[in-house]
């Protein structure tokens, strides 16, 4: 088995506003991962769907709901990395709201506790928000690529 030498990057975000299906859409993108190298030790791609209940205009969500995502978001991601900081089992991709719901994106390096972290939540019903999700391999990085692609023509 080939070893690769990984830097984990510091993240550091950008925001993108565009429109879905006429509807206002806002990521938060996770720029350090662009250049991100070897791509392939993250050959995993994690989309985790929340559902917001409570929205303003435009299939935004009330401000309550933001903040009981961003809580929910958090914990996410601190058990998705795992414990070992310096050695993470995830990258974090970035969030976009949109039509009553956010996206939250991972690249995951082994999506066996990841996903058996996710089923345990909804099977023991343990969440604030509904949700669901997929994780498919993705080596070569396209599902993020329009998002990636995206910031780049901003910097």
């Amino acid at each position: 088995m080939e070893e690769n030498k990984v830097v984990i990057p510091k993240e550091h975000y950008q925001i993108i506003n565009f429109k879905k299906e006429d509807l206002p859409a806002i990521g938060v993108i996770n720029i350090s991962l662009i250049n991100f190298e070897p791509k392939e030790v993250f050959s995993w791609h994690c989309s985790l769907i929340l559902n917001f209940d409570d929205l303003i205009e435009n299939g935004m969500p009330t401000k309550e709901q933001v903040l009981k995502a961003d809580k929910f978001e958090d914990f996410l991601d601190d058990k998705i990395k795992g414990k070992n900081k310096e050695k993470p089992n995830a990258l974090f991709l970035g969030r976009i709201t949109w039509n009553a719901t956010r996206q939250l994106l991972w690249r995951i390096y082994d999506p066996d506790p990841v996903s058996q972290f996710l089923k345990n939540i909804i099977h023991n019903e343990e969440y604030p928000l509904e949700f669901d999700y997929n994780i498919s391999f993705d080596e070569e990085w396209e599902y993020p690529k329009w998002y990636l692609e995206s910031c780049k023509e901003n910097i």
